[in-house]
């Protein structure tokens, strides 16, 4: 059942599961869900009263979890509108022509295609083959700072997430989202190095971010202009 608190201005929609269990357990995921298990007896009342005592947790683990949450504006795809590569801005020029291609022309991106229409898969495609290169160039000497710890992916692998920028399997897959390659070099890394912590410590405690510090002790920077970047 879904149940809410008002906390301050603030309103924690919560998702209130019951179960065979002892004690009251709160969680926050990746995916901005506030999930709440607790004791098959316990009252609504002292639910949220909980939930209020933790708010500011919540809240703040909110906001963490905002940073890999993509929002960049739905595109149209035309002459004149501006698209990230790499934390700059390019406008797009799109021109007529029989042999189709994508490439940086001094503050532009030009597509060259047959039909207007194709613009936007040309250029998705164009974003997609720059992000497999970027990405594992910037991985690779991060990988080998963490070797030091006895960590390795598995595997770095690209996929379209909707609502986070990266994340990490069990079995040490790396799994990153292809609009990372429109953030600035810092935010790549800040990501990468976020789910290399995870290799280490699968929760955000104190000791995970006590890595993250540090091994990039700038992280903070570089998340604050992901959230503002693409927004």
């Amino acid at each position: 059942m879904t149940e809410a608190i008002q906390f301050g201005s603030r309103k924690i929609d919560f998702r209130l599961e019951y179960s065979e269990r002892k004690s009251l357990g709160i969680t926050v995921t990746p995916e901005m869900e506030v999930l709440v298990k607790a004791p098959v007896d316990t009252s609504i009342e002292k639910v949220k009263e909980k939930v209020k005592k933790k708010a500011p947790w919540i809240i703040k683990q909110l906001s963490f979890f905002l940073t890999f949450q993509p929002k960049t504006p739905k595109r149209k795809y035309v002459s004149g509108e501006t698209h990230l590569y790499l934390g700059r801005q390019y406008r797009l020029q799109i021109k007529i022509g029989s042999v189709e291609s994508v490439k940086l022309k001094g503050k532009f991106i030009e597509v060259v295609t047959r039909d207007k229409d194709r613009a936007k898969d040309l250029l998705m495609g164009w974003y997609l083959q720059n992000a497999r290169i970027k990405f594992h160039a910037i991985a690779e000497p991060l990988i080998d700072k963490f070797r030091k710890y006895r960590v390795e992916p598995d595997s770095i692998v690209l996929r379209d997430m909707p609502t986070r920028w990266g994340s990490c399997t069990p079995k040490g897959k790396i799994i990153l989202n292809p609009e990372l390659i429109k953030a600035p070099k810092g935010c790549i890394e800040y990501v990468i190095l976020h789910e290399l912590c995870h290799l280490i410590y699968h929760d955000h405690t104190k000791k995970f971010l006590d890595l993250q510090t540090k091994e990039m002790k700038d992280w903070e920077k570089w998340k604050l202009k992901l959230e503002k970047l693409l927004a």
